[in-house]
């Protein structure tokens, strides 16, 4: 495959959605990772394309997709069911169509994409995931810490890399680690110091150009451990 090439995720009832592959560009990959978008923007924004982009980069298959919402045009997400089925199916099509993916195989996302990941992982011990990656998980909304979106995560019973920045809204590194204490296999937090949901530490672009460097190679070198 060349970067980026398309790949379509039937989802019943005519419906379907896209994903995008980003084959590792040193030699085929010893291991793929499903990268799924927040609430607020789909597989080709920014945040996504350049993570996707620096996975290949470091030699694993990247994989992108829609939530069927965003592909079909719509602000508001879908209840919990069917993005959990939209996300299964990314993985049924991705495990299918990558011999990577059939070795080893990581999933989560960005905020949303990764709280996705995790129900998914959860609903079903045998689905054949090496780990997940969650970026920025939305542990609660923004000033409900009495909404805590944990009750399903020791059911994952994987390998979790959880990426946190400091000064996120959705839930503080000390707010998860309360949770972690109750994940086996344990879990790895990474923090982004001075970093919000999204890890911005700030308006100098070059510093925020290596911070979103070194979560990626933080990525990369978790997955790579964990394959």
């Amino acid at each position: 495959m060349k970067s980026s090439d398309e790949l379509i995720v039937p989802l019943g009832a005519g419906a379907a959605t896209t994903a995008l592959v980003y084959p590792g560009q040193r030699g085929p990959g010893g291991a793929a990772f499903i990268l799924a978008h927040g609430a607020g923007a789909g597989q080709r924004s920014t945040f996504i394309v350049d993570f996707a982009r620096a996975l290949s980069g470091s030699g694993l298959d990247g994989v992108t997709f829609n939530l069927l919402y965003t592909e079909q045009g719509r602000r508001l997400p879908d209840r919990a069911p069917l993005l959990e089925a939209c996300y299964r199916a990314a993985i049924d099509v991705v495990q299918r169509e990558l011999p990577s993916a059939r070795r080893s195989l990581f999933v989560g996302g960005k905020s949303m994409g990764g709280r996705i990941a995790t129900q998914v992982a959860a609903a079903d011990p045998t689905l054949d995931l090496d780990g997940l990656v969650l970026l920025g998980y939305p542990l609660h909304p923004p000033g409900r810490t009495d909404k805590l979106r944990d009750a399903h995560l020791p059911a994952v019973a994987r390998p979790m890399l959880f990426v946190q920045g400091s000064r996120d809204a959705f839930g503080t590194p000390a707010e998860l680690e309360l949770v972690m204490r109750r994940l086996s296999p344990p879990s790895t937090l990474w923090i982004v110091h001075g970093g919000d949901h999204s890890f911005r530490v700030g308006k100098d672009a070059a510093r925020q150009a290596a911070v979103f460097a070194e979560v990626q190679r933080t990525i990369v070198e978790w997955i790579k451990e964990h394959s």
